[in-house]
């Protein structure tokens, strides 16, 4: 048994199984593509259905009983092997769209060193995702999801109303999120009051990013996963809630590029066996000054989550959502729905 569309939706059990099947339907239908491997917007498409798919298992879990073969971390397997290749383009794509046109004429010729070792990478990136989809795990996680979609099983508690529950499904990720210690990088504490510092040179900005960075980065984890869980209920809260979870999306993008100015420098100077800004100067104070302009719109975020009012109020934004039948109603079935892979 299970809903038909979202309309037919009332219980915990039957938004499980939408999230579930939305995402899962995501992934498979750009694996062709991937495997053909003409746009990588189709690579994008697949991961990012990888990534949600993970994410909607962990939030419906209590839920949920899926098959040992469509286990949470076999999705993050595959997931993080697309993700790789994915990465490797987004990286060249910076470089020979965003960097490359703004250099001398030298650092140009520098830099299609590291596109032809970034070429090589990519190769070895690909053919692991070609053997990952036609590997065992994969086929198999795939098998195990459709027949799960086909006959759903649950716990008991996926009978109860949405309504009842959906604070409870969204609120412990947000306390992730707003827990994490990136919060106060930067940042002075005491015992009355946190005081952003607003004032500090680039210098200050470059030690603390390289001494501390890779908080940034686990921050803007949590935030990719607020995102998605957030964006599985939007229809049943206003407008309060969709500005913060364009708030979200704001912190995870300016987050993303001041993580690919890490990347970007990391594979430069492994690409040219030492610091890549020897040979490239005038890169290095490009990517120098994005990261310093990244990290003052990373403050904005920073200042508005510290902020004990704004924290309070996205609690109480998600105790109240409007919109939700809590009565309880059959799980109507659904139509054949046959993938053609």
């Amino acid at each position: 048994m299970k809903p038909q569309s979202e309309s037919d939706a009332t219980t915990f059990g039957d938004w499980s199984y939408i999230a579930i099947a939305k995402h899962f339907k995501k992934t498979i239908k750009h694996e062709k593509e991937v495997l053909k491997d003409r746009h990588p917007e189709e690579l994008h498409q697949m991961r990012v259905g990888m990534r949600r798919l993970r994410s909607a298992i962990a939030g419906f879990a209590p839920a949920l009983n899926l098959p040992p073969e469509a286990d949470e971390k076999k999705v993050g397997k595959v997931a993080r092997i697309l993700g790789q290749l994915r990465d490797l383009d987004v990286l060249g794509d910076l470089l020979k769209n965003q960097y490359q046109p703004t250099l001398p004429t030298k650092e140009q010729k520098q830099l299609n060193k590291a596109l032809d070792v970034l070429a090589e990478q990519r190769d070895r990136a690909f053919k692991q995702v070609e053997d990952t989809l036609k590997d065992k795990l994969y086929l198999n996680l795939k098998t195990a999801f459709q027949n799960w979609l086909k006959n759903p099983n649950y716990q008991e508690i996926a009978k109860i109303p949405i309504g009842n529950i959906l604070p409870d499904l969204l609120l412990p990720q947000i306390s992730k999120l707003l827990l994490h210690p990136g919060w106060v990088l930067g940042v002075n504490l005491n015992k009355k009051n946190i005081q952003i510092r607003d004032n500090l040179t680039k210098e200050q900005v470059k030690d603390i990013l390289n001494n501390e960075g890779t908080i940034l980065h686990e921050l803007r984890k949590e935030a990719k996963r607020s995102r998605y869980n957030m964006e599985l209920f939007t229809q049943f809260y206003g407008n309060p809630y969709q500005d913060y979870l364009k708030d979200i999306k704001d912190l995870q993008s300016v987050l993303g590029d001041l993580q690919d100015s890490f990347v970007l420098a990391e594979f430069l100077t492994e690409a040219f066996e030492k610091e890549f800004s020897a040979r490239m100067p005038i890169f290095g104070e490009q990517l120098a000054k994005t990261r310093y302009e990244k990290w003052q719109e990373w403050q904005k975020s920073q200042r508005r989550f510290l902020d004990k009012t704004t924290r309070k109020d996205l609690h109480l934004t998600i105790l109240q959502p409007t919109l939700i039948e809590t009565t309880e109603s059959p799980i109507l079935e659904e139509r054949e729905d046959k993938e053609k892979n």
